[in-house]
């Protein structure tokens, strides 16, 4: 198991399980996998792969703003990893089965994934911890798409909850030990490669 989960309580991890289980396939998506297993692979594959540790430059940059955290690989899983720690983790795989959804090209295959994510997150029967939270109305809008699925379904729900995790999530993230740590442990890296180098002039 990695390290940046290990250190969350047992019953995040536990959580983490359950909501692999039912969410099957979402879970399989290489950008948003809340196992860790691909990123271990990766580090075991390739030591130099930027996944294997953020630098401290690139630390710095995910406080710059939310779409820059997102955009990258290991800020994203920093976040997925805090996310979970909160019991929160259904947004981020709500927002990325929404981005999959909308790259389909194939129109035949919309109204089976839509209601996969429909059911999944959003539909009465949805399983309460994978449930998102939206109001009535959002509710309601996406529920009236089902009838016609388009690329854009999802679109208003998407947008309510990166606005949810922007201005909610993100902020406490920052204050997080979650966060903290990733760049105490990018400034250890950081120093040890320089070291070296210093090692070398002398």
């Amino acid at each position: 198991m990695c390290k940046e989960l290990a250190s969350l309580p047992a019953c995040c991890l536990e959580r983490v399980k359950e909501l692999k289980a039912k969410l099957g396939s979402f879970w399989q998506k290489p950008n948003w996998n809340l196992s860790c297993c691909k990123i271990e692979k990766n580090k075991k594959s390739n030591r130099n792969s930027s996944l294997s540790r953020p630098t401290l430059e690139e630390c710095f940059m995910w406080k710059e703003s939310f779409e820059k955290l997102l955009s990258s690989k290991y800020g994203l899983y920093a976040f997925t990893a805090f996310l979970v720690s909160e019991f929160s983790e259904e947004n981020i795989a709500f927002y990325f089965a929404c981005e999959d959804y909308r790259s389909t090209k194939s129109s035949d295959k919309l109204p089976s994934k839509a209601q996969k994510i429909y059911d999944e997150f959003i539909g009465s029967d949805a399983p309460r911890e994978v449930r998102i939270n939206i109001d009535h109305e959002t509710r309601d809008i996406t529920k009236a798409n089902m009838l016609a699925p388009s690329p854009s379904s999802f679109d208003m729900a998407q947008q309510k909850i990166y606005m949810l995790m922007a201005k909610d999530c993100y902020p406490r993230f920052l204050r997080s030990s979650t966060y903290r740590d990733q760049v105490h442990l990018a400034k250890l890296s950081s120093k040890a490669a320089k070291q070296p180098q210093q090692e070398k002039k002398v």
